[in-house]
């Protein structure tokens, strides 16, 4: 890779990781700046609505300069920062890309929102969702436009798949079934190969960005989902925050 950044534009590329509270957003985010770190100028930029704790908890991990670690407390829903008014968010990402020009990648964590929230194309390149294996195995049939159509989708803590009676493979397999095609990692921080495939993908996708051919993909709140009768449909307002089973 180069040294910088040959985006049309300079800018980073910005990788939204959104999902459900727990799912390991922080965590894989600590992954990957301890991964990409000593090759990729990286900043973060986290949300959530009341306190800094993702911050502080990404700048204990010491895994970047905490300077490069800005908060946004959304004060309201995690999703309205991330697609509905994104200001604040664009400000810290861009403030970052002034600082510490130039970056590689800006990593936009969402707060712990439901299985609806998305960013907006507007905010980020590409995204990221999470959903993990103590969350039921279940959780990929349910889709959502995250699940279904977010540019990859991450099974997290497939290592814990033993512990809390979910066959990992079999979710993997039905979040594959759901996704047309688009690609899903099942991960766990103790397997260095699946830690591979996430900084592969990371790194495939700066490539098609300094290439200035990744169009930024909206998974929006159109997204179909999917019902156990197999019927799938979608739903018109951007909060709706329930996905049946």
């Amino acid at each position: 890779m180069p040294d910088t950044p040959i985006h049309p534009s300079g800018r980073a590329l910005r990788v939204g990781v959104c999902g459900p509270v727990g799912t390991g957003k922080s965590s894989l985010i600590a992954l990957v700046c301890a991964q990409l770190a000593a090759s990729l100028q990286i900043a973060v930029v986290t949300n959530d609505i009341y306190t800094d704790e993702d911050a502080r908890f990404l700048r204990s991990a010491g895994v970047l300069d905490p300077e490069r670690i800005r908060a946004v407390e959304t004060g309201a829903c995690p999703h309205t920062a991330i697609r509905d008014d994104i200001t604040a968010n664009l400000l810290a990402v861009e403030e970052l890309e002034e600082d510490f020009a130039p970056l590689d990648l800006v990593l936009v964590e969402s707060g712990g929102d439901n299985l609806t929230a998305t960013f907006s194309p507007a905010l980020v390149d590409t995204q990221i969702f999470l959903i993990d294996v103590a969350g039921g195995g279940d959780v990929a049939r349910k889709g959502g436009p995250g699940i279904t159509r977010a540019d990859l989708l991450v099974v997290n803590k497939t290592d814990l798949a033993p512990h809390v009676g979910v066959d990992a493979e079999q979710m993997v397999a039905d979040a594959g079934a759901v996704r047309d095609g688009r690609p899903v990692i099942a991960l766990s921080r103790q397997d260095a190969a699946s830690v591979a495939a996430l900084t592969d993908w990371l790194l495939g996708q700066l490539a098609v960005h300094r290439a200035g051919t990744l169009v930024p993909a909206d998974p929006g709140p159109m997204a179909a989902h999917f019902h156990a009768d197999g019927t799938a449909h979608a739903h018109d307002g951007a909060h709706d925050d329930h996905v049946h089973a």
